[in-house]
Order: structure tokens, then sequence, then C-alpha cells
């Protein structure tokens, strides 16, 4: 079969435009965009009555990932095939690093486990867990070389993860020097600490109480001291999973003041509410994830945060475990169900489905938040993230009046539950080309375990820059 390929009929939709034209790719490139291509010797396409989307960039994802114990039940086999379906065609994923080791050694890591198995494009987030001298010598030539230019530190999770202030700050400044983006789990872990303490001590085990005692004052707290040590280091920085009001407030105060804070909120966050945790029989364990599920009033506050651009992206946040065998080893005591959910196939569809058909987001706010944005903030663009002649030909053919509902016995994770199950979803890839080939044609997988490559990405100073708005007077420049 020709790798030239014409795609003919579509309505092409990107960030910023929807018009129909016909798409020419050539090794694995958009070569053409126009009517009436030169379609000799090409794969003809037909994409009638179907939209033409730019692939989908997932900024937020956990693949075999070890966590409390055990280890995520999704890979990066398992993992990007469910991307691959959902409409994702390139993945970030985190790289753990432990205190004391050197950091290349969990880049070395993270580049094993997805060699051979990613079915879909992917690239790394780097851990910082401390910023001693030795991860300070090591992390310009880990930027530079391995185009990992985006750190994550934690506020939580103590003991395992997280971090103090002054690491923090120490990581803003190098981030700054080295055009590197600092992305941070904004939650206030020693105050969280306490209430777990608190709870355990007064017999409050079930997984209502991961809630309780990871209050929304705890995520706005740490999201605003965050932003101000960002603004006082003069380094952007990118809040993950968003979930709350207090939290958008204070991302909308810094970026009103001019600093470069970026907020990116989950599918869960704005579909699902705290009264999942509820379940009876333990079931609530399946939304254990952190931060946590908020009362439904926050979700208003979400896609609002969406479409006024207060926040500019939305990462799925995967990070599956069993419920059988993994999330039951917190029977008894909240504290050690591991966090996490399945969220990567469902993400593409369920903003396209409560967003655009809801009327809450514009179908153009669509794409750049499934794609376009984290494209360029992470240093992509326009490599990927939109549909432009030179660009890679990530594209998504996607049905806008497909009906389904939301299912572990149809989704293509290994996991044995969905967060979403019983759902109705208006909208569904049918078929996704990753650089000009096809991984999913008509529902079905064709592609293969190992196809997808490693993308080292642009430092950030580099980078087609996100709108911050202008410093009032006074206001401190990011």
């Amino acid at each position: 079969m020709s790798s030239t390929k014409v795609i003919v009929g579509g309505t092409i939709v990107t960030a910023s435009d929807m018009y129909q034209a016909d798409i020419r790719i050539e090794n694995g490139i958009v070569a053409a965009i126009g009517s009436r291509l030169d379609a000799a010797g090409a794969e003809i396409i037909d994409a009638a009555g179907l939209y033409v989307f730019p692939g989908g960039i997932d900024p937020h994802t956990h693949l075999d990932m070890p966590f409390g114990g055990t280890v995520t039940a999704d890979d990066f086999e398992s993992g990007t095939i469910a991307a691959a379906f959902g409409g994702t065609t390139t993945v970030l994923d985190f790289c753990l690093t432990k205190r004391g080791e050197p950091l290349s050694e969990a880049v070395r890591t993270w580049h094993a486990k997805a060699a051979g198995k990613a079915a879909v494009d992917y690239g790394f987030h780097l851990m910082v867990a401390d910023a001693g001298e030795q991860a300070l010598r090591e992390l310009p030539e880990i930027i530079g070389r391995e185009g990992i230019t985006s750190l994550k530190v934690f506020m939580a999770y103590k003991d395992v993860f997280q971090v103090d202030d002054g690491t923090m700050f120490r990581t803003l400044q190098l981030a700054r020097e080295e055009g590197a983006l600092v992305m941070v789990h904004a939650e206030n872990g020693d105050v969280i600490d306490f209430l777990v303490e608190q709870a355990l001590a007064r017999g409050d085990t079930d997984p209502i109480h991961h809630a309780l005692t990871r209050p929304p004052e705890l995520e706005g707290e740490a999201t605003g001291r965050a932003a101000e040590l960002a603004g006082l280091a003069g380094a952007p920085l990118y809040v993950v999973h968003v979930t709350c009001a207090q939290a958008v407030q204070r991302i909308g105060e810094a970026r009103a003041r001019g600093l470069a804070v970026y907020g990116e909120t989950c599918p869960q966050y704005l579909t699902l509410d705290i009264s999942s945790l509820e379940k009876p029989d333990f079931e609530g364990a399946k939304y254990v994830w952190s931060p946590p599920l908020r009362e439904r009033e926050h979700q208003q506050v979400l896609w609002d945060a969406l479409s006024s651009g207060t926040l500019q992206t939305v990462g799925s946040d995967q990070c599956s475990f069993h419920f059988k065998g993994q999330k039951e080893l917190g029977r008894g005591d909240f504290s050690k169900i591991p966090n996490g959910g399945p969220t990567i196939e469902d993400r593409f569809t369920l903003l396209y489905s409560e967003g655009v058909e809801k009327g809450r987001i514009t179908i153009h706010q669509f794409v750049d938040l499934v794609s376009t944005a984290s494209a360029k903030l992470f240093g992509l663009f326009p490599r990927k993230g939109t549909i432009a002649v030179g660009s890679d030909a990530d594209l998504v053919l996607f049905d806008p009046s497909a009906k389904r509902i939301l299912s572990a016995d149809s989704h293509h994770l290994k996991v044995d539950y969905s967060a979403f199950e019983g759902m109705e979803a208006t909208g569904k890839p049918v078929s996704v080309l990753l650089r000009g080939q096809f991984v999913v044609r008509d529902g079905e997988f064709v592609g293969q375990a190992g196809c997808g490559r490693y993308v080292p990405r642009a430092r950030f100073g580099a980078r087609t820059p996100i709108s911050v708005p202008e410093a009032s007077a006074g206001g401190r420049g990011g």
C-alpha cells in the first residue's frame, strides 16, 4: 500500500480554523492542503461526514509506574493502544526519580519501559526529588541531550515524592536558566498527612475520607504558594490536575498580574464528583486519586476556566490500578489505596461530548485544549498539535454524531474497571493516523507495539508562546 495518502471530503478543524479541504500525506508529513489535490499513486481515504482533528496530545500520563508497593495495571503497550483508540497520538509520561540516585538513571529506566511497546509517540517529564549538587549538574545536560524540557515537583506525598519549598525554588531558578517548564502537584502535603493521621485515629477508614482529608483549601494554598515562588524566580509554572475553585482563583490572580502560570484539569474532575467515593462495598476505592474528586459545584468553575483561558489544557492523569488486588490493598485504611484511575482512552471524547456538544466550549477551544496548547507549552509545536503543511500527519477522523456507552467491557486498557462506567458520550474517533500511518482504522487496531517514537522537545524559551495577560501596574513579570 502506498505511503502517500490523500484524505478527501473531511472537515479540517484546528484551534483557529474550520474548513473543508483535502490533505496529502507524504513520508509521514502533511505535504499539501487544498482542493482537488493530485492523488496519482496515492491511497484515497474518504472522510466525508467526519471532522479531521490534529492528533491529541496527552500532557499527563503515568504508565508502568510503581506506587504504594504495586505497579500500574497499564504499561506503555496497553496504555498507548488505548490512547490511540481515544484519539491521542502523543503522550508525555513522568520519569520518577529517587533521592540520591542519578537523574539519568530514571531517564534510562523510562526509555526501557517505553521502547518497543509504545503504539503512539511519546516524550518524558522529569521528576525532581531534590536539588542537590548532583541534580543541579545533571539537569542541564538532560534538558539539552534528551530534550526533556519539563520538570515535575510534588508538594504532597511526604517521604515519597514531596519536596520542600527551597528545593522547588532552586528547581524554578534552574528551569528559568535552562529554558524548562516546571510542573507542580499543588497540595499542602504536611497538613494532609496530619489530617490523615487524625482520621485514622478516629477510625475513619473508608475511601470517602481520602477526599475529606485533602480539602480544596489545601490545593488552593499550595497553588498560590507555588505561583508566588515561580514569580519570584522569574520562571514559568504549570499546575497539573486542577480540581477546585480555590486553585482556579490562585491561577487567575497570578495570570492577571502577568505571571507565566498555566493550568491543567482532567476529564474526571469535569464529569465526576465526591459522591463516587461513597459507593458501597469499597467501590469508592476505584475513584481514589489525588487531588480528590470535589463537590459538584466545582465542575462549573473548571468549565468556565477552560472557556475563559484561565486553564489551558486537559490531561488524563492516566494512572490505573486494578480494583481487585490493587485498590483492595487499602481495605480498612484509605491511605493505603493506590492513587490513580483509568482515563487515557476517554479524555478526547469526553471533552468533545461534555464540552462542545453541551455548549461549554467551542470546537476550536476543544482542539486547543486537547492538543494545540500542550504542543506549544511542551515544545512540540508546530511539528505536532495542528494540521499544517510540514507538520507530522498525526490525524484523527472523528464522527461527531456517534453515540456510545463508556464501559470496561469495551475499553482497551488492561485495568478491570472504567472510571466512567455507564456514561453516554457523543462523538468517537473512527480512524487515527500516526505520522501518516493508520494505528486505528474503522475502529480496529492496525498499528503495532513499538511503532511510537520518542520525541525530544524544544526548550521553553524557543517555543511558540501562549499569551499571558499584560502585567498591571506594579505587577511582576513571569
